[in-house]
């Protein structure tokens, strides 16, 4: 059991297999919020919690299982026995809008989009304190953290590409300083943790973030009424609510939004208790 430990002749070494699990993923009966569907495609307003496919820690639960489920197994094939019909992606604490592909065709069709930056997406988010500027425009290419292996961070001598739009909704004061604000960011790019690294990088980390937030960093003077409401949300105060593409088969723009989860509807209240002030 020691990794360091040298085999040496003669050693008797025991080996031990852990039980065999599915190749691919299994139809469960999980409970959808389906936001619109066809013969084609499906549109999924994902709760926070729900992971997007089986990986490991998450061998099922996730939004594929529940999928696999409700479409009777027909979903395309493009992105394997793990990942069918996954044309992209939202971490599994973030809410909102997911486009599905029932069929290859579809999945190319939206695959294609997607690359050349054409999908519409649109985040609702709360964020530490408030940018510097009303709105702004966040570019900066998105690697592997060169220390931790989990996490994202923007580089200058490698990684993807990537640009977030944001735009300063309200802002919320205590003491006289502004302690978070709600934003709305629109993707250009779609790189891993994108707003959540983007926003980290300008200094203002999204509340609840447990990889890049940092909760101790609040202005003095901020009440502990304004703290409190902030730490209590546990997860990382982000809500894909708007998505738009073109319709692979049909032709067809089509274009969705989903409502603010209540936990993050509760953040919003709770924070416009205090001085709520629209962007100057």
């Amino acid at each position: 059991n020691t990794p360091s430990r040298a085999v040496k002749a003669g050693s008797r070494i025991k080996v031990q297999m852990p039980p065999a699990t599915p190749a691919e993923a299994e139809a469960q009966n999980i409970p959808l919020d389906i936001v619109y569907e066809d013969n084609d495609l499906v549109v999924v307003n994902k709760a926070p919690g729900m992971v997007v496919h089986p990986a490991a820690g998450s061998p099922d639960g996730t939004l594929v299982n529940a999928l696999l489920h409700h479409c009777k197994g027909s979903l395309s094939g493009i992105g394997g026995v793990a990942r069918p019909g996954i044309v992209h992606r939202i971490d599994k604490d973030t809410s909102g809008l997911l486009v599905v592909a029932k069929n290859d065709q579809t999945h190319t069709g939206l695959s294609a989009q997607f690359a050349a930056h054409s999908v519409y997406r649109r985040y609702i988010a709360v964020c530490r304190g408030a940018p510097s500027t009303y709105a702004g425009r966040i570019e900066g290419a998105i690697a592997r953290h060169t220390g931790d292996r989990k996490k994202m961070a923007v580089t200058d001598t490698s990684g993807k590409h990537a640009v977030t739009h944001y735009q300063t909704l309200e802002s919320y004061i205590s003491g006289g300083k502004v302690f978070a604000s709600l934003i709305e960011c629109r993707l250009e790019t779609g790189r891993t943790h994108q707003v959540r690294v983007h926003m980290a990088h300008i200094g203002n980390p999204l509340i609840g973030d447990p990889i890049y937030g940092n909760p101790g960093r609040l202005p003095s003077g901020v009440s502990t009424l304004a703290r409190a409401s902030l730490d209590q949300f546990k997860r990382q105060a982000l809500h894909a609510r708007d998505l738009g593409f073109t319709h692979p088969i049909t032709g067809k723009a089509l274009q969705f939004s989903a409502e603010i989860p209540s936990d993050m509807e509760a953040l919003i209240s709770s924070c416009r208790a205090f001085l709520a002030e629209p962007p100057r």
